[in-house]
């Protein structure tokens, strides 16, 4: 109503007496006189306060802090609170005029608000056009639902239709006139909802987001100021990795280094050779890893955050190097090295279908957003679609993937992203065929895309990750250096709470983990006896990472809590879980 309110849905006005009175504890809008011994002949005007006066070190005007602290406790219901601190300050919430402006809106009394409106000084005339509209639309309703038509008539066609404001508003409650009855408009023009009368304290909250904050403070303004303070601490608190409901205000917010998982709490030992690839369900459910012992094992997250075995799946002839899960979870796809893909059902563990070209291996898989389409690498460096059933969709050739590299479709099936030769990444347009390279100096061996479809991590084998921007035109925006990497396939990801922490493999046997932003080393976790080749942060649990390895094992990380737990048998345990995989 008005400006950017006037197309708001009618429907959203909550029908109630317009003659209901107005509870100062429900809005700031004005005092009330009857909870507190002071009236506006006691407090100095503001022009009469010093403007110039400032409270703390960062220039805040004490006459602002004042109002922001009066409007906070008349919101919360201290109306004597707040009338004390305006009577000792001499600073009033709102200027008189202003004060009694609410009082006729409240009121009802329409017309001397208007007078008055003209009166508070505002030297923008379309905010005065703006709120006169708002306040006339409420007298015009409120005669209507009064049956008094020959006023309402009259307020649109001498008062509210020379305004010039919203036309198709104006015709709108035109409509309302051609019914004595809600239901007949509603039969009529489908309009009724015009009928339903809004409070009054609604309308001031409107006339407050018109006017200027000078003249009435917007509500909760203090409430806002506090929780964009918070907000701005979790945003500047590096190790910030925590689902924080509660913040308090009497002390700083800032996260610990034990926010970030360091500890080994489980050791999953179910596969009988190297570990090449893992990764977690986009729900958090589940772990799937594949192995060069050709198997894929699917792990299931327990309630206590334990891992356990949920299916082992046989079927490849080789090393199973790379795997997509579905985006409902339900599937997913598995693909031995130069092999074959394979469909896997979840629930049930079977091989739903397999995938395959005539003479050709597949490299790589992934998902159609819909899940109702998969793409595949091909050694001939194409990238073909089927869908579910097998039935080849399309093929896009040439260099569009290289011999072993990974592939990946963004959630909003725009692009198709592939290493299509060992320096460079091509950002494939489904939709609009447009093609982008991004070029790297050195070799890649993988990437992983960010949830937010936004970006790509890059490692590389002269030991750097790259995090590349991948709206527009690509940018490189940081670079994580100082794991191992000179011989293997090793690989990174995104992960913790908004993704804010990098995590990657390495040769030396360690997981290393980088701060995204500043690109510190926040950890290097030891435990694994060979090259880590893969890692995966779950993406519901910020405090989960897992990683694989040569040793042929899976390490589950998390916070490094006390290390001694006491069973419920009395004996003592370090904290470690073994799973060997077996059902």
């Amino acid at each position: 109503m008005g400006g950017s309110e006037d197309d708001e849905p009618l429907s959203k006005r909550v029908k109630v007496s317009f003659r209901e009175s107005a509870d100062p504890s429900n809005g700031t809008f004005l005092r009330d006189p009857a909870s507190c011994s002071l009236s506006d002949s006691m407090v100095r005007p503001l022009e009469f306060q010093r403007d110039g006066e400032v409270v703390g070190t960062k220039g805040v005007k004490k006459v602002e802090f004042v109002r922001i602290i009066a409007e906070a406790l008349y919101s919360l219901g201290y109306k004597k609170a707040g009338a004390q601190l305006e009577e000792e300050s001499g600073i009033p919430l709102h200027p008189s005029l202003v004060n009694l402006f609410i009082q006729q809106i409240l009121d009802g009394s329409w017309d001397e608000s208007i007078v008055t409106l003209h009166k508070i000084g505002l030297v923008d005339e379309k905010i005065v056009k703006l709120a006169s509209f708002a306040i006339l639309e409420q007298k015009f309703l409120e005669l209507l639902e009064g049956k008094e038509i020959t006023l309402a008539l009259k307020t649109l066609r001498t008062e509210i239709a020379p305004l010039f404001i919203n036309i198709n508003r104006v015709a709108n409650l035109s409509l309302c006139l051609l019914s004595h009855s809600k239901q007949d408009v509603s039969r009529a023009s489908g309009l009724a909802d015009i009928m339903f009368i809004k409070q009054r304290t609604k309308l001031l909250e409107e006339l407050q987001r018109l006017l200027p904050i000078t003249v009435m403070i917007p509500q909760n303004r203090l409430i806002h100021l506090v929780e964009q303070g918070l907000e701005l601490q979790k945003e500047s608190c590096l190790l910030h990795n925590s689902v924080v409901t509660e913040m308090s205000l009497l002390t700083d917010h800032q996260c610990g280094i034990d926010q970030i998982p360091s500890k080994t709490l489980q050791i999953l030992q179910g596969h009988t050779d190297e570990i090449w690839f893992l990764q977690f369900s986009h729900n958090g459910k589940y772990l799937a890893s594949s192995s060069a012992d050709c198997s894929v094992i699917l792990w299931e997250v327990k309630l206590d955050g334990r891992l356990c075995l949920k299916h082992r799946l046989s079927g490849h002839e080789e090393a199973v190097s790379f795997m997509s899960w579905a985006p409902d979870d339900n599937y997913l796809l598995t693909c031995g090295e130069e092999e074959v893909v394979r469909l896997w059902d979840v629930n049930s563990g079977e091989c739903m279908h397999l995938y395959q070209k005539n003479g050709l291996g597949l490299t790589s898989c992934g998902w159609a957003p819909d899940g109702k389409r998969v793409y595949c690498g091909v050694t001939d460096k194409s990238i073909s679609m089927w869908d579910l059933e097998g039935k080849e969709l399309a093929s896009w050739k040439g260099h569009r993937i290289n011999r072993i590299a990974d592939l990946g479709i963004t959630s909003d099936g725009k692009y198709m992203i592939s290493v299509c030769k060992n320096n460079m990444i091509l950002l494939f347009g489904l939709e609009s065929k447009s093609e982008q390279i991004i070029i790297e100096d050195e070799a890649i061996t993988s990437f992983a895309l960010s949830a937010d479809n936004k970006h790509i991590l890059v490692s590389l084998w002269n030991k750097e990750i790259h995090l590349w921007s991948i709206e527009g035109n690509a940018k490189l925006l940081a670079v994580y250096q100082g794991h191992k990497l000179e011989r293997f396939v090793v690989r990174s990801c995104f992960g913790g709470l908004n993704q804010a922490f990098i995590a990657s493999g390495s040769e030396d046997s360690q997981v290393y983990i980088w701060h995204r932003s500043t690109q510190q080393i926040l950890g290097k976790l030891a435990g694994h006896s060979g090259t880590v080749n893969c890692v995966s942060w779950n993406p519901t649990n910020p405090h989960m990472l897992a990683s694989a390895s040569d040793d042929g094992t899976i390490r589950i990380w998390g916070l490094d809590r006390a290390n001694v737990k006491h069973n419920g048998d009395g004996a003592v345990s370090n904290g470690v879980n073994h799973c060997n995989g077996g059902t």
